[in-house]
């Protein structure tokens, strides 16, 4: 691969195969990383074949930086799609027979659809494209193939089911009678009560099905237990702390936790080593009689995501799972920081249902779990949302969700905001 990659001529030509076949974990654990910035910067010199030699062209969305190029050819494709089959198999058949499946995201120079798609066909499973976003088919449209040819589950973001089922109450429709059995979750940080919520919206199941990026490929896919799992087939693993680079070690509670660098074990048209995906992570063993023995993967966020509050680091987990886990009912949410009299605040905006209010004794308790967990007083606040909050999957979850107001709003939120105009202007 080194040969064929410019960029990885360079980084790592001097390695002869003697070298590379002496390689241990603790050797390989010397070897530089690749970047982000690698990416940005020397974008076709990563490389391992022109092209014209893969099967088709993709790139990352460019939303807050330069797009990079991410074609991929065969071995890519069945080597990525192959683990999620495996994997899906599972769900699928816990949700009964004669599937038909919606595949909603983005097609244009992206992954989603030609993934899914693939799998679903793998698994013998009719599916249709649809990206509500698209002015070709928008929500109101999608809602009426849902109907129309009965589809029982969807592959779509978080905020993507929480506006449909935004977009059918205004309808008319309960969420719950269209006959959706299960959600597969992308994109998008999606926590136990984020999950919760929406599967009781419309009466489904909702998992989170994958953890992955465009220039990385297939990191971790769910298995039927509703875990995600890793593809260590696929994929090398390793855990370092995000400031000093090294090894991160194992917790008392038995699991590895920092951000993750993975190396590629196949030669596909991209392949990477010691790539730094910037995203924080947690690995748990997977259980002696498990039957899918690979390790149990729990994103938490990206590294800069992370949020003060009053002198404590939270990851974006950590944040949604407390919130989330208190809002039962909240159809969309937002969470506005600010800092009054030298400590750190929190303000909840919840959309929920014809604008009810939570129940009091919910809302008390979400209070005093801010305040013990980083000290933060915390309010609840109703109103209409579904603006800025759509946009985690094409920007982050921080500049979807996010507002802080203890300094002014970075790259990314403005990425975030620019797009909500765009939309409301096409």
């Amino acid at each position: 691969m080194s040969g064929r990659s410019p960029f990885y001529k360079e980084l790592l030509g001097h390695l002869d195969e003697g070298d590379i076949a002496a390689l241990t974990p603790e050797s390989f654990a010397r070897l530089p990383f690749t970047t982000k910035d690698d990416l940005r910067t020397r974008l076709k010199d990563l490389l391992s074949k022109p092209i014209h030699e893969g099967w088709i062209f993709y790139e990352t969305t460019g939303t807050t930086g330069r797009a990079t190029p991410c074609p991929r050819d065969n071995v890519d494709s069945i080597v990525n799609n192959t683990a999620l089959s495996v994997c899906y198999d599972h769900v699928f058949r816990a949700h009964g027979e004669n599937h038909v499946i919606g595949v909603m995201g983005p097609n244009e120079l992206h992954s989603t659809g030609d993934t899914f798609g693939d799998v679903c066909r793998n698994l013998g499973h009719a599916h249709a494209k649809m990206w509500p976003h698209s002015p070709v088919v928008g929500f109101k449209r999608a809602l009426e193939v849902l109907q129309e040819i009965s589809v029982t589950g969807v592959f779509c973001t978080p905020n993507v089911a929480m506006s449909m089922a935004k977009e059918a109450i205004r309808a008319g429709l309960e969420p719950r009678e269209l006959g959706l059995r299960f959600f597969m979750f992308t994109g998008e940080l999606a926590t136990p009560g984020l999950l919760k919520n929406i599967g009781e919206m419309w009466g489904a199941t909702a998992y989170n099905c994958l953890y992955a990026s465009q220039e990385a490929s297939i990191l971790g896919a769910v298995h039927g237990d509703g875990r995600l799992r890793t593809v260590p087939l696929n994929v090398y693993y390793e855990l370092i702390d995000p400031v000093t680079t090294l090894p991160a070690p194992r917790s008392e509670n038995g699991y590895r936790q920092g951000e993750l660098v993975i190396t590629h074990l196949y030669q596909g048209s991209k392949p990477l080593v010691r790539y730094r995906t910037g995203d924080l992570v947690r690995l748990y063993d997977a259980a002696g009689d498990a039957s899918y023995p690979s390790e149990v993967l729990l994103p938490l966020g990206r590294v800069r995501d992370r949020i003060d509050l009053n002198g404590r680091q939270v990851t974006a987990y950590e944040l949604e799972a407390l919130i989330l886990d208190g809002l039962s009912g909240a159809m969309d949410y937002q969470l506005i920081i600010d800092r009054v009299d030298g400590t750190d605040t929190l303000e909840v905006e919840v959309e929920t249902r014809d604008g009810i209010p939570l129940p009091a004794d919910t809302t008390a308790a979400l209070a005093t779990a801010a305040r013990q967990a980083w000290g933060c007083p915390l309010s609840v606040t109703y109103g209409k949302l579904g603006g800025v909050t759509t946009t985690g999957a094409m920007v982050s979850w921080k500049a979807a969700r996010v507002h802080d107001r203890r300094s002014a709003p970075d790259a990314e939120r403005q990425a975030a905001l620019a797009m909500v105009a765009l939309r409301r202007s096409e």
